[in-house]
Parts: structure tokens; sequence; C-alpha cells
């Protein structure tokens, strides 16, 4: 076998060419391999969300209202035992608010609503209003227990009422 032959001789020694890969397909739904913490840090932050005063102002203003119930005596008083329901529609406030209106956007503001601590002293101002004009009489005092839920992009707020009257 001379020089002119097309067979190679592989020696022991010599390592053979790997074939080149070809590249590989990136989803965009895959993520980037995790970053190293070289440092750790001093300061811890926190992102908190609550709403604003002016939204719950705007929220409570633009509400619908439903309230029923009755008056009746009850060991020598006269008590009101109703309820009141406050219809939150969020795309109706969409002009308003930075937050797309939408159903995302209506569960924050029901969760929201649940820890806001200004919320007992709106419900009450708006049930004491609703007893009143029903029996025609000011409460002496007003007495509710809330539900919060949420349905599509709307919030509701289911109040049981009890109130004794003056």
């Amino acid at each position: 076998m001379g020089s002119h032959s097309r067979l190679k001789i592989i020696m022991p020694d010599e390592t053979l060419a790997n074939p080149a890969a070809e590249p590989r397909l990136v989803s965009a739904y895959e993520l980037r391999p995790i970053a190293q913490v070289r440092k750790i840090p001093l300061i811890e932050r926190e992102i908190h969300e609550h709403l604003s005063q002016a939204a719950l102002d705007a929220v409570f203003a633009s509400a619908e209202i439903i309230s029923e119930g009755e008056a009746g005596e009850v060991a020598g008083k006269t008590q009101f035992l109703g309820s009141t329901m406050l219809t939150l529609d969020v795309p109706a406030l969409g002009e308003l608010l930075r937050e797309p209106a939408d159903e995302g956007t209506a569960r924050r503001l029901a969760a929201l609503l649940a820890k806001e601590k200004s919320i007992e002293d709106r419900i009450e101002s708006i049930v004491r209003r609703e007893v009143e004009r029903i029996t025609h009489t000011q409460p002496q005092s007003v007495h509710g227990e809330t539900r919060i839920r949420t349905q599509g992009a709307r919030v509701f707020m289911d109040i049981d009422v009890e109130a004794i009257l003056g």
C-alpha cells in the first residue's frame, strides 16, 4: 500500500475527530440557567400591596347597593334584620384604574379588601344609611358580617345586617 491509497491507518494514540454537533433549537419557554450568588444582600426588600384610599373612594362611590330586611320587636326592642349586597364592577372603573379591568384585578381587589382596615367603617356607614332608608328610623347600633367573593370581573360584598333601632 503506497501513499496513493485511500485507507488511513489509525494509530491508538491518535484522536478521532468528532462530528460537529447540530445546533439545538431553544424553546421560548425554556428557563435560563440560575445565576450563582457571589454576595449576600445586606438589606432585604419586600413589596406590600394595599388599596389606595383614593381608589377605595372611587370603588365605593360606584358600587351598586341592594338591601332588604324588616324590623320587628325582640325582647322589647325594635330590631332590624336584613342584608346588603355591594357589587363592585371592575370594568366600569377601567378608565380610572392603572391596572387592567379584568378578572385577575377583581380577584386581587377582593383579596386586598378582605385585609383592608378601613373597610369596616366604610361598610358600616353604607349599612347604617340603608337601614335608615328602609326603616325610616335612625339605628342606635349596627352589626354586620361580611363575605367577599368574585364572579368574573365583579366583586360582591354580602353583608348580613343586625341593627337596634331607636
